[in-house]
C-alpha cells in the first residue's frame, strides 16, 4: 500500500485515536470517595476549626507475680468530654479478652487437621495448653467507690454513667482487674513472656494489660469494633503515672521517664545511667553482660516498684526481667537531647551490644528529619524472641545470635530491620495518630516506607528490597483472588505484609523517587506529618495534604493504587521512525514496513533494520488559520525538521494501573537520554496511548522503565525491539560485519 505522510496529519490521528478507548475514571477526582470536609477537618487536608478530640490520664499500680506469672492492677481513669456531644456511656477496651474461649477471635480461628501435628502447635490450642486467658475485672466504681453499672462484649466493655457527662466535663473512675501471664512461645500475643530453662528465669514484655479507653472520634463516634487480632488499635492521648512492683533483682523498662531512680537503681548503676545522658557518640553499658549473669542466680523474695511519667502518649507498655544487660546514649534531635536506650540478656549478646541502641539513634534521626522532632525523653529496644512490637516509647524486637555468639549477615539486617520499623512506630502511629483497627496502611505503610528510607541512609550495604516496587512485583502480578486494596479494612486483608507494609512502602517509593520527586514529597510528607502530631489523622487527610502542599494532583494514584487491585504493565507496542524528504518520488513509492500494531496486540514489527519512512511538510491551508492574519513561516519549520528523527510511540496499559512513562532512549552513537512524561499522558485514554518524539540522534533501542521503578509485573513487553529481536539484529550485523 503507498502511503503519502504527512506531519499534522500524523499528529491529529494521534489527538483521535487518543479519545477512543474503554473509559474507566481513573482521572477522575477522588473527592467522591473520600468524606466531605468540614469544621473538624478541612479540604486541604488540615485538622479545622473547631477540631477536637477526647483525652484520658492514668493513674495506675501493677504488680507482677513472678512465681505465678499473674498480672495484678488497679487504674484510675479520668476521662476528658472535649467533643460536642454529651456522652451517655464510655467504651473500654479489653483485648486480654481474645484469648478467651468464647471470643469472636477464637469462635473464627480457620483450623484443619493434618496426618502429622507438631506438638507446638496443639499446645497453642486451649484444650491442650491449660492457658485461662481473659481480665478477671473486680471491681468498676466512681471515685467515690460507687459501683458503676458496666457490660462486658468480648474485648470491650461499656461503662454506663451516673449522669450525662457534657461538653468540656470530666469523669473519673477506678477498675481493679488481673489476668494470667502467657508464654509467647506458644500462645500467640503481642506481650506475654519468655522462659528460659537453662536459669529459670522469665523476660516480660507487657503490652495490652490494663484496660484501656477506647477512642471517640468526630469521624467515627466510638470505635468499639472487637479486637480480632489483626486490626490493632485506636487510643486517646493522656498523662500515665504508673508504679510498677516486681521482683527487686528485676531490671524494669518502660514509657516514660524513671521518677525514682535513685530508689531503685544501686549507685553505681545510678551514676552510669546519668554519665548515658551526656554521651553522644557511644552507648554507656549501665548494667554489664556479668553484672546480668551474676543476676540471674539467685531469685529475689522481696520487691521494688518502679515509678514512670509519660505525658500526651497514647499507650503504656513495659518489660522486666532480672536477666537485663542495659546500655543507654543520648541523640540530639533538635533541641532535644532523647536516651536511646536498649534492654536484653546475655542471649542477644554481642549482636545486641554492638547494634541495637545505634539503630534507635539512627531511627530518631531520620525519622526526625523527615516528620518532626522526636518529642519524647527516652527511645527503648528490648529483646524478644520472634517478635517485634511497637509502643510509646518502647518496642520489644526479635534477632538472636547462634549459641556461640557468632550471627549471620541476614540475622544481622532482620534484627536492624525490625528495631528501625518498631522504633520507627513512635511517629506512625504513636505520635501521628491513626486508627489501626480499619487502616493498618496508616501506620504500618508509613512506617515501612520510612524504615526503608532509614536504611537507605544508614545502612546502603543492606538488601534493600522490601518496600519498594522491585519489592512487589511477584505479589502484584499474583492471582487477584488473593489480593485485596489497601484500604481493606485490617481483619479481613489477604496476604498481610504486602498488603499493609509492602504495597503502600513501594508506593510511597513511587511518588517520592519518580513521580513527585523527592523536594515535593519530602516537603508534603512533612507538613501531613506536622499537621497530625498528636492527632486522629484518617486516609482523606494524608491524601489531601500530600496534594495540597505540593501542587501534584494526585488522585489517579491514590485511585489505582490504594482503591483497587490492578497492576502496572505498560507495553511499549509500536515505535515507527520517520524522516522529513522532499523527494516526492520517495514519498509516493514507499511501502510502509512499520505498519502499526494492533490494539493490544504484541510488536507487529521487527525493529529499526528496515530504516525510516518519510514524510513532508505541506503549506499550511488557510482554514487552520481561522481569524488570525499573521502565518507560519514554513520554511523555518523545515529547516528545523530536516534533520531531525521523529519517533511515533504506542504504549498500551495492559495491567490497569495508569503510571508515568518513564523512557531510556539508547542511540547509535552509544549514548543514552531518560526522559519522564507524566501520568496524565493517560488521561483520554487509559488503555492505549501514542506520542512522537523528536529527537536529534537515530535511536537503536527503547526502553520503559529501565530501573524497575514502577512494579511492572511483565518487563518483556517493556523493550523495543523486543530482547530476542533485538539479539537476532545484533548477531547478524555482527556476522555481516565480519
Amino acid at each position: 500500500m503507498k502511503r503519502l505522510h504527512i506531519l499534522a496529519l500524523t499528529f491529529l490521528s494521534i489527538f483521535i485515536a487518543s479519545a477512543q478507548g474503554k473509559y474507566e475514571g481513573k482521572f477522575e477526582q477522588l473527592g467522591t470517595m473520600l468524606p466531605s470536609p468540614n469544621v473538624y477537618r478541612t479540604a486541604s487536608g488540615a485538622p479545622g476549626p473547631d477540631y477536637w478530640q477526647q483525652k484520658a490520664d492514668y493513674n495506675i499500680k501493677v504488680s507482677i507475680n513472678d512465681q505465678t506469672q499473674v498480672l495484678t492492677g488497679e487504674e484510675t481513669i479520668t476521662y476528658y468530654n472535649n467533643s460536642p456531644n454529651p456522652l451517655i456511656y464510655l467504651w473500654v477496651q479489653l483485648d486480654q479478652n481474645i484469648r478467651t474461649p468464647e471470643s469472636v477471635a477464637s469462635k473464627t480461628e480457620k483450623q484443619r487437621m493434618g496426618s502429622q501435628i507438631p506438638s507446638k502447635m496443639l499446645k497453642a490450642s486451649t484444650e491442650f495448653s491449660g492457658y485461662e486467658g481473659g481480665y478477671k475485672i473486680t471491681k468498676v466504681t466512681d471515685q467515690n467507690g460507687n459501683g458503676l453499672n458496666h457490660t462486658i462484649n468480648g474485648t470491650m466493655m461499656r461503662i454506663d454513667l451516673p449522669t450525662v457527662l457534657s461538653t468540656g466535663d470530666t469523669f473519673t473512675f477506678n477498675i481493679d482487674w488481673s489476668y494470667n501471664i502467657y508464654d509467647r512461645m506458644y500462645v500467640d500475643g503481642r506481650g506475654g513472656y519468655e522462659f528460659f530453662p537453662e536459669d529459670g528465669n522469665y523476660a516480660y514484655t507487657i503490652a495490652q494489660w490494663y484496660p484501656r479507653v477506647a477512642v471517640y472520634s468526630d469521624f467515627e463516634g466510638w470505635q468499639n469494633k472487637q479486637f480480632l487480632g489483626r486490626g490493632e488499635f485506636a487510643l486517646t492521648f493522656g498523662d500515665f503515672n504508673v508504679e510498677i512492683t516486681v521482683p527487686e533483682d528485676h531490671i524494669v523498662a518502660a514509657t516514660g521517664e524513671l521518677q525514682n531512680a535513685k530508689d531503685v537503681l544501686s549507685k553505681t548503676h545510678l551514676k552510669r545511667f546519668e554519665k548515658a545522658k551526656k554521651s553522644f557518640d557511644k552507648p554507656v553499658i549501665i548494667v554489664t553482660q556479668e553484672e546480668a549473669i551474676e543476676n540471674e542466680k539467685e531469685k529475689a523474695t522481696k520487691s521494688k516498684t518502679w515509678v514512670f511519667k509519660a505525658d500526651n502518649v497514647r499507650d503504656f507498655a513495659f518489660a522486666s526481667s532480672r536477666k537485663y544487660i542495659w546500655d543507654a546514649q543520648a541523640v540530639q534531635v533538635g533541641d532535644k537531647t532523647p536516651l536511646a536506650m536498649s534492654f536484653y540478656p546475655k542471649e542477644g549478646n554481642p549482636l545486641w551490644e554492638e547494634e541495637s541502641t545505634k539503630a534507635v539513634k539512627n531511627t530518631l534521626i531520620t525519622y526526625s528529619k523527615h516528620t518532626i522532632d522526636y518529642p519524647y525523653p527516652v527511645a527503648i529496644s528490648v529483646h524478644a524472641a520472634n517478635q517485634g512490637m511497637e509502643y510509646p516509647m518502647i518496642c520489644f524486637n526479635y534477632g538472636r545470635p547462634s549459641e556461640d555468639g557468632t550471627y549471620s549477615q541476614r540475622t544481622k539486617e532482620g534484627m536492624v530491620g525490625v528495631i528501625v520499623h518498631e522504633v520507627g512506630h513512635n511517629f506512625f502511629p504513636m505520635i501521628i495518630n491513626s486508627d489501626e483497627r480499619q487502616w493498618t496502611w496508616m501506620d504500618e505503610g508509613l512506617n515501612s516506607f520510612m524504615e526503608h528510607v532509614t536504611l537507605k541512609e544508614h545502612y546502603s550495604d543492606f538488601d534493600l528490597t522490601w518496600g519498594t516496587p522491585e519489592g512487589v512485583i511477584n505479589y502484584m502480578k499474583g492471582s487477584k483472588e488473593f489480593i485485596r486494596p489497601i484500604m481493606t479494612q485490617s481483619d479481613n486483608i489477604l496476604q498481610f505484609g504486602y498488603n499493609a507494609y509492602g504495597k503502600p512502602s513501594a508506593g510511597l517509593v513511587m511518588l517520592r523517587e519518580t513521580i513527585m520527586g523527592e523536594e515535593l514529597f519530602d516537603y508534603a510528607f512533612k507538613e501531613y506529618a506536622k499537621r497530625w502530631a498528636f492527632k486522629h489523622p484518617t486516609p482523606a487527610d494524608f491524601f489531601r495534604t500530600m496534594e495540597d502542599a505540593s501542587a501534584v494532583d494526585l488522585d489517579w494514584f491514590w485511585k489505582g493504587w490504594f482503591y483497587s487491585i490492578d497492576h502496572v504493565d505498560i507495553s511499549i507496542d509500536n515505535v515507527k521512525w520517520y524522516k522529513y524528504t522532499e523527494d516526492k518520488k520517495v514519498l509516493e513509492n514507499q511501502v510502509d514496513v512499520q505498519a502499526s500494531a494492533e490494539p493490544g496486540g504484541e510488536n507487529k514489527n521487527n525493529s529499526f533494520e528496515n530504516g525510516p519512512s518519510f514524510f513532508t511538510i505541506t503549506e499550511t491551508p488557510d482554514q487552520y488559520y481561522g481569524e488570525f492574519k499573521n502565518r507560519v513561516d514554513d520554511s523555518e519549520v523545515v529547516a528545523k525538521a530536516k534533520d531531525k528523527n521523529f519517533y511515533e510511540v504506542t504504549f498500551s496499559n495492559k495491567g490497569g494501573l495508569v503510571m508515568p512513562l518513564i523512557l531510556e532512549w539508547h542511540y547509535t552513537d552509544g549514548t543514552t537520554e531518560k526522559e519522564v512524561i507524566p501520568a496524565e499522558i493517560w488521561r483520554r485514554n487509559e488503555n492505549e496511548v501514542s506520542k512522537v518524539f523528536v529527537k536529534e540522534k537515530e535511536v537503536a533501542k527503547l526502553v520503559f522503565d529501565p530501573e524497575g521503578e514502577l512494579a511492572d509485573v511483565e518487563p518483556t513487553n517493556n523493550t523495543f525491539p523486543s530482547a530476542d529481536l533485538e539479539s537476532a539484529f545484533d548477531k547478524f550485523k555482527k556476522e555481516n560485519e565480519n
